[in-house]
């Protein structure tokens, strides 16, 4: 009953282990939600499991903010997108799990597995 249930719930995650690193290392991190909630401090190399779904049709979007003493501080996005295999629902004629199914698990959304932050030295 393949038409009950979502591709991308079958096939992909709902939560990504996303790898945060910097130039140079241990740089100290700000991770926020959408909605600007804290999810987490630390330092750089980390690797954080985060959910790439905020709600029903909704992508997650996190705002990193990574800073060192003697460089600038910078604030990088890391955004979700639509996973490949939500458009398997077409294939399998699964309209509820196009519809429902992988928007409600949010497994129709997924994170990249690294964000790279290069940090310019203050003058």
């Amino acid at each position: 009953m393949s038409f009950l249930s979502g591709c991308s719930s079958i096939v992909s995650e709902r939560r990504y282990l996303v790898e945060i690193t910097s130039e140079p290392s241990h740089a100290h991190i700000t991770l926020k939600n959408r909605s600007g909630a804290l999810i987490h401090t630390g330092t750089t190399p980390i690797s954080l499991i985060l959910n790439a779904s905020s709600g029903f049709y909704k992508g997650e979007t996190y705002t990193l903010t990574l800073n060192k003493k003697g460089y600038i501080e910078k604030t990088v996005i890391i955004d979700s997108n639509l996973d490949e295999w939500y458009f398997g629902n077409i294939l399998i004629i699964s309209f509820l799990g196009m519809l429902v199914v992988d928007p409600v698990t949010g497994a129709m959304f997924e994170l990249p597995e690294h964000s790279y932050t290069v940090l310019d030295k203050s003058k």
